[in-house]
């Protein structure tokens, strides 16, 4: 989820955060997304094993992230009304995970929303969460400003609601020392969880680039605000705590930047399992076999399916070598055939 325009917070964290620095267990039918989670019928909850003649059921369920298709669209080659329809049939992908950032302007416009409800129930499509960004820092060392981040998610929370959401996805934003931060998002956390609460909505932290991509400080932060509708959403591609600064905020002087300092993806996704309420299924490039280059999804997925996650596991491409359908296509495959083996 990097796209420098319209991620800026996100980026901007990558850029400016310091690792931070813690978790304890959690009962896991309160943290995970099998029991919180509002449930649907998915067709992509069966795979069948290369050379097996009968199909088997997943241990997860396979969902969708908007993210996947940012490049068109950005380019307005697809619209998100969309979305819901081409999951449905272009992939049998029948749980789909919003991105504000698409329908920025429209989290208070009802008859919009009623449009994509209605959109999504003529296909039987399922609305699982909405991931929300660009609208404050959450850590922000200034009261007012940190309160007005919290207040400004409210409306998301509401529309999540509205559409069947479980959950809305949230950043743990701030700047300043990592232990200030932290204390930050902790009552940043609480309150919006609270008025979570009050709409049957789950409020979810992923790991987004600083701080937050450290998993032992994300989980304290977990066990800090110790709420069963707060969680995290691990990700397994987004540990970088601290990256290269851009030339420019241009999308090509972005795409320059590299990771100057990585968390472990398999220690950090272990150590957010415990509140995870949703997974991210980050992938960029693939080799010859159809395995995810960057990340091993057999040991990744082992470590989901240990933390006794039953919930939905979102495909997020965001590679450059594929175009983005066939890039969604390469990891449902993944996902399906790691799935059948774990299952």
């Amino acid at each position: 989820m990097n796209n420098p325009k319209h991620r800026r917070d996100f980026l901007r964290q990558m850029a400016l955060y310091t690792m931070g620095a813690g978790m304890l267990p959690s009962v896991l039918a309160a943290c995970n997304g099998g029991s919180s989670e509002k449930t649907a019928k998915d067709s992509t909850t069966t795979a069948t094993l290369p050379g097996a003649s009968e199909t088997k059921p997943l241990f997860f369920k396979i969902s969708l992230a908007e993210w996947s298709f940012h490049q068109a669209l950005f380019s307005n080659k697809m619209s998100h009304l969309d979305f819901p329809l081409k999951a449905k049939k272009d992939f049998g992908i029948e749980a789909v995970e919003y991105v504000n950032q698409f329908f920025k302007d429209k989290a208070n416009d009802r008859a919009y929303l009623a449009d994509l409800k209605k959109r999504c129930s003529d296909n039987g499509v399922h609305s699982v969460l909405i991931m929300c960004d660009g609208e404050g820092d959450m850590g922000d060392q200034d009261p007012k400003k940190r309160l007005k981040a919290v207040e400004n998610h409210y409306k998301w929370v509401e529309a999540a609601e509205y559409l069947g959401c479980h959950a809305i996805r949230v950043n743990a934003a701030g700047e300043g020392k990592a232990e200030d931060v932290a204390k930050a998002v902790v009552e940043s956390l609480g309150k919006l969880a609270e008025f979570g609460n009050a709409h049957n909505i789950n409020v979810i932290v992923e790991n987004h680039g600083g701080n937050s991509s450290n998993g032992k400080w994300l989980s304290s932060v977990m066990k800090a605000v110790n709420r069963p509708n707060c969680g995290t959403l691990p990700d397994f591609g987004n540990f970088c705590l601290n990256r290269t600064k851009p030339e420019d905020n241009t999308p090509e002087a972005w795409a320059k930047t590299k990771c100057l300092e990585e968390y472990d993806r398999y220690e950090g996704v272990t150590e957010l399992m415990p509140f995870a309420k949703g997974v991210s299924a980050k992938t960029h490039d693939f080799d010859i076999n159809g395995n995810c280059i960057e990340t091993d999804y057999h040991k990744m997925m082992k470590i989901v399916k240990d933390a006794g996650y039953t919930g939905h596991v979102g495909i997020e491409y965001e590679g450059a070598q594929l175009s983005e359908d066939e890039g969604v296509r390469k990891t449902l495959a993944l996902l399906k055939k790691v799935g059948a083996e774990l299952s």
